[in-house]
């Protein structure tokens, strides 16, 4: 009698399983639909990014015919899901048109089509279903863009074909698998198929009673059983194709999608009957001879497995084999409690070896990341230091000549201008101060690159950073329209510096600050003692610098400027490295600017 309320809930079980593994079989097989759906959008951008990287090279934005035929031959070649390519200027005259099959290659005129103006103004188009030579095809339409100036310069559309989708279905689901894949459109027409046979077929679509149920269907995902008009049962499921509004449908036979499940039914049902044989004769032995004595040995197990070794209750057992297994029992509990604590022991030795190893792992890993970064950094000055050579030798000279030919232009002009009463044309001496100006530029810039290539001692000398502060700015021809504003600390800190050297990083970074404030502005110079260092603050209240710039402002040749060798506030933060210092900088964008360079103090006692 006590096995009947077990073979009910068994029965129930086996059932609730059976519809459960159903359940997961259904949903198994929308998420296959989800996937295959996903990957038809992804056949399908990949061809429209193919076509977008072609549209954008700068080759191919010259709008130069050859150069655009050959290109498009390369990318059919490349490509055989593409059956044509035309390129279309802005005005909407086609230039290209490049077919597989050898068609009529004439060009037309696209200046009033809908779908022309369409991709010539929103950038892109992926069109509907459509029959191509027999094939079934969609037309995929991009904007030509100048990189250069981000100007459209007219659109290259494409014939696709889509029978790499019924190949991509039909190597997901071949035919031994019974299941059928498809993927149609917004009407039902068939676009691919798992036989690729089905969809050159005159008017290719699925069943009218399966487009019912998928066109009707407001979901973008689902699945079920249905009933086919031949009486037939399949297991369907089917989701949308993201921005396509195409379908992906797969089908399979409800006897082949769940025989695992009605395979599982019956080997339980087989391991149900012989578990129900067995208990019987089990029960029957177990009420005779070991209730009790299985009911203490059951005890003593619980209270050993919550780890309690100190109170197992006592096993009082008959000389039997019961009473060996108690015994055994016990021996086995007090060689447990042994191997616990040894356990525990190595469990918190190898809790303190990992984390000592840790430390090790992250001090090494540091130092490895400080050394490779050194030998970067030694790498680019040595490569900057090889240009620098060859601007020096290269480009001086032929400055050198510029200059000395304009010297002597000039002389010929004023000669000229003192023996003739016809004075020299204005223009001229304007031309003549250009050109001796940007040969100024051009020198100042090879100055520079040569500065930060070349490494020289350091000429220290004890400073007071006030006076040196106050020298520095007086000296520093500041225009009119910027306020020049000093907040000096009282301490009068003394540091080791070379004047020259530190002179031309705050030079630096004030020339900057008056840069980004061409109207109005104020530069604040403070210095502040901190600890061991003293602060050396070049604050502008100009528009701040982006976040996404700020990291790379100390990179050498990085520059925001229209003209300038990026190499100043390089300049800065290798001066302050040599001086064993650092340089950081606090920006808010629209606020202003502040770098804040750190200086070594010079012992306490000196500035006294």
């Amino acid at each position: 009698m006590s096995l009947v309320p077990l073979s009910i809930v068994g029965y129930y079980l086996v059932n609730l399983s059976q519809v459960t593994l159903n359940r997961a079989i259904s949903r198994d097989q929308e998420a296959l639909a989800v996937g295959f759906a996903d990957t038809v959008s992804s056949y399908i951008i990949n061809f429209r990014n193919v076509l977008a990287d072609v549209a954008h090279r700068e080759d191919f934005a010259s709008m130069d015919v050859p150069k655009q035929r050959d290109l498009v031959n390369h990318n059919m070649q490349l490509h055989a899901a593409f059956l044509e390519i035309s390129i279309t200027d802005a005005g909407g005259q086609e230039t290209v048109r490049v077919g597989r099959f050898g068609r009529d290659n004439k060009l037309r005129d696209f200046a009033s089509d809908a779908l022309f103006t369409k991709v010539f103004k929103t950038g892109e188009f992926i069109g509907g279903l459509e029959k191509y030579m027999g094939y079934p095809a969609i037309t995929i339409g991009v904007q030509v863009i100048n990189p250069a100036t981000n100007q459209t310069m007219g659109v290259v559309t494409a014939k696709m074909s889509l029978t790499g989708l019924s190949s991509i279905l039909n190597t997901g689901f071949p035919e031994a698998t019974h299941t059928q894949a498809a993927v149609i459109d917004s009407n039902g027409f068939l676009i691919a198929h798992s036989n690729p046979k089905e969809i050159y077929k005159a008017d290719a679509k699925l069943p009218d009673d399966v487009l019912k149920i998928l066109l009707q269907n407001d979901a973008k995902t689902g699945g079920g059983e249905i009933i086919l008009d031949t009486g037939e049962k399949v297991l369907g499921a089917f989701a949308e194709i993201p921005d396509l509004g195409w379908v992906v449908y797969i089908q399979r036979s409800v006897s082949v999608a769940y025989q695992a499940s009605a395979e599982m039914l019956a080997r339980t049902w087989r391991m149900m009957l012989v578990v129900t044989v067995f208990v019987l004769l089990l029960g029957y032995a177990v009420s005779l001879v070991i209730t009790q004595p299985i009911q203490a040995l059951r005890e003593a197990a619980i209270k050993l497995g919550e780890g309690d070794f100190d109170s197992l209750p006592d096993l009082s057992m008959p000389n039997d084999e019961i009473g060996e297994l108690a015994h055994t029992f016990i021996q086995m509990s007090e060689s447990l409690k042994i191997k616990t604590a040894e356990l525990t022991s190595a469990k918190e030795e190898q809790v303190r070896l990992n984390h000592s190893l840790e430390n090790r792992v992250e001090a090494r890993t540091r130092e490895l990341k400080s050394a490779q970064d050194e030998l970067i950094k030694k790498e680019r000055l040595a490569a900057i230091g090889q240009m620098a050579s060859v601007v020096g030798h290269e480009i001086r000279n032929p400055l050198a000549v510029i200059n000395n030919s304009i010297y002597f232009i000039k002389t010929k002009i004023n000669s000229a201008a003192g023996s003739s009463a016809v004075p020299v044309e204005p223009k001229i001496i304007k031309h003549i101060s250009i050109i001796e100006s940007e040969i100024r530029q051009a020198n100042g810039i090879i100055d520079e690159i040569l500065g930060f290539a070349r490494t020289r001692e350091l000429n220290l000398k004890l400073t007071h950073l006030n006076s040196y502060v106050d020298d520095l700015l007086m000296s520093f021809p500041c225009p009119a329209h910027i306020e020049l504003v000093k907040e000096m600390t009282s301490e009068n800190p003394t540091v080791n510096i070379d004047t020259d050297e530190m002179t031309q990083a705050v030079r630096n970074l004030i020339k900057n600050g008056i840069e980004v404030m061409p109207e109005r502005g104020k530069i604040t110079v403070r210095t502040e003692v901190i600890g061991e260092m003293v602060r050396l603050d070049v604050e502008d209240a100009g528009h701040g610098i982006p976040k996404e710039t700020l990291e790379k402002i100390f990179a050498p040749f990085f520059t925001t400027k229209a003209r300038g060798t990026g190499l100043g506030l390089a300049v800065v933060k290798k001066v302050l490295d040599r001086h064993k210092g650092r340089v950081e900088v606090i920006s808010t964008v629209g606020k202003g600017t502040c770098f804040k360079l750190f200086i070594p103090v010079v012992n306490a006692h000196i500035n006294k």
